[in-house]
């Protein structure tokens, strides 16, 4: 998901407003929870500090860094006349390039020995273009290759199998984002209720809705409005912020996880939701009884909880993408389809290249088919 998790976090703690006079009230944002801005807009790749871990600068360690929201300011440059030439420029930076190196070396690796054995058994070129006997005369010596048309044929079963696997990794991808943006969206709906109808026993014309069988609401008390409304707030983050623990790796995210939470949250809650066997079902939880406690009418309340089993649907939908891949046999059937082709594609160019020194063009022509379907 490119959506980053800590931006995401702050930004429904932001909505929920912790804590205050309302569910609104600006407050600081924790450092722990806050993520540093990058140097350039479009800086969305791992730290290219040098002092950095080689295991962050790509490849699984960076994927935590591959989480980038962007704002006005970051579409104008994606926009920009430049982004070719820019991303032309930092091919050779590319994490994506650096994490298939194996997969790349090992295809060119195939056509250099393809290159020299047919050169031991049909003959070569010096440097001077002069033409040599073979080094391996033996009858079993003989030049490998295979024809262009077989490559050709099959082609568009790989594209096929490709262009699917782009779509379902985007497809995948954008319904995680509005897991989360549902997440943040009914954050600020539940928070909103909150703050308007607490304590208010009255439609905005004035009309009563409580029946006259009804207790009627006591005046309000500022400070226990605040410690209500703040508990709320609380609550919703706490939710955000264990779905986002939930969901990541336990070495990138639960020590500050838990130190967040002990620095946002009484001792009390604290221990309970780090000890909870599912934290995000504990948060909302905990959110359910603070809403329960706000004094308004049961209907009221019930439109707020609303939001709750939303909560739920984002949680599970969620849940359901990080513990169900793609069928492993379509993913294991493809890396094998590429695979296979492009470790015999050499066989292939070698006689489309025979105008070039010892057919030896055809070696990069390898690495870069290799690098670019790899990539996908």
């Amino acid at each position: 998901m490119n959506l980053r998790w800590g931006a995401a976090a702050a930004a429904i703690a932001a909505a929920a407003g912790l804590p205050g006079t309302c569910a609104f009230t600006s407050t600081k944002t924790s450092s722990l929870v806050t993520s540093k801005p990058s140097t350039s807009p479009l800086f969305t790749g791992p730290p290219t500090d040098a002092s950095a871990p080689l295991t962050e600068q790509f490849g699984e360690g960076s994927r935590k860094y591959r989480r980038t929201v962007y704002t006005h300011d970051e579409w104008v440059n994606h926009r920009s006349s430049d982004r070719f030439f820019n991303n032309l420029r930092t091919l050779p930076s590319s994490g994506i390039y650096k994490n298939i190196g194996n997969e790349v070396a090992a295809t060119v690796s195939v056509a250099t020995a393809i290159c020299v054995w047919n050169a031991l058994v049909g003959g070569y070129a010096d440097l001077s273009g002069v033409m040599h006997d073979p080094i391996l005369q033996a009858d079993w010596a003989l030049k490998v290759g295979l024809p262009m048309e077989a490559f050709t044929l099959i082609s568009p079963s790989l594209g096929l199998l490709l262009a699917f696997r782009t779509n379902q990794s985007y497809k995948r991808w954008d319904e995680a984002r509005k897991f989360w943006g549902l997440n943040i969206n009914h954050t600020r709906d539940l928070n909103r209720m909150a703050t308007a109808w607490y304590g208010n026993q009255n439609d905005f014309d004035s009309t009563e809705f409580f029946e006259p069988s009804t207790a009627k609401l006591g005046p309000i008390d500022e400070k226990e409005r605040e410690e209500l409304l703040g508990q709320v707030s609380l609550m919703s983050w706490a939710f955000v912020r264990s779905m986002k623990r939930h969901l990541s790796p336990i070495a990138e995210d639960e020590e500050d996880f838990v130190a967040e939470v002990k620095a946002k949250l009484s001792p009390e809650q604290a221990e309970a939701l780090i000890s909870a066997n599912h934290r995000p079902n504990r948060a909302l939880y905990d959110l359910s009884v603070a809403i329960e406690k706000l004094p308004m009418h049961f209907v009221r309340k019930n439109a707020i909880n609303n939001n709750l089993s939303i909560f739920e649907d984002t949680l599970g939908g969620s849940e359901r993408l990080l513990s169900s891949p793609v069928p492993l046999f379509y993913s294991r059937h493809t890396a094998r389809f590429i695979s296979t082709w492009l470790l015999f594609l050499p066989m292939g160019l070698y006689a489309p290249f025979a105008n070039s020194w010892n057919h030896s063009m055809m070696i990069p022509a390898t690495a870069f088919v290799a690098i670019f379907l790899y990539g996908i």
